[in-house]
């Protein structure tokens, strides 16, 4: 039973709560290395050399692994703009553009997409893997691309979804999902 006393309580007490919680979503700088981490499949105790910087709306992460060197661009939203990944002599970069196509275009472009791909067994295990971790169907999307990275072992999948690019990786060996980004 609640009494006068505990309903003046709980009433303070909600009303305190409101007042101490923050307005927006602030993402720290800790936040952006989670990020940067995630991706690269690494974890707090493998990175060295971590570096965060502020520039233009984003932040540079840098970091060393065993596995090499990785250098992020995240926007303040947590969005990764670009990554690129150095061991020894060979560097990997990619960026993530958002392309605007001509709305006509795009039902003709979505058939063809659908039509035209296809993928070997163990690429179409991680499209299987990312698209049910998504709760989606493979003609729910259009655009799906496949790559594995024989030097990580991982799938990278590609696939847009109402005009969203999502990016994921996919463990080769166990096709667990390792890492999903929506740009």
């Amino acid at each position: 039973m609640v009494t006068r006393n505990s309903l003046i309580f709980l009433t303070t007490f909600g009303l305190l709560l409101t007042g101490c919680s923050k307005s927006g979503l602030e993402i720290t700088k800790d936040d952006i290395l989670e990020v940067a981490r995630d991706d690269a499949n690494a974890t707090k105790s493998e990175c060295e050399n971590v570096s965060i910087k502020e520039q233009k709306g984003s932040y540079i992460v840098s970091f060393n692994t065993n596995g090499g060197s990785y250098e992020y661009k995240i926007g303040k939203d947590g969005i990764i703009k670009e990554r690129s990944f150095k061991r020894g002599a060979k560097e990997e970069t990619t960026e993530t553009k958002k392309v605007e196509e001509p709305v006509k275009e795009e039902t003709t472009k979505k058939e063809e997409e659908k039509s035209s791909t296809s993928f070997d067994e163990g690429q179409q295990q991680a499209i299987n893997a990312v698209l049910a971790n998504s709760g989606l169907e493979q003609s729910d999307v259009t655009n799906i691309t496949c790559s594995l990275d024989s030097n990580t072992n991982q799938y990278t999948v590609t696939f847009v979804l109402n005009d969203v690019t999502t990016t994921a990786t996919v463990d080769a060996t166990t096709f667990t999902v390792l890492s999903t980004i929506l740009g």
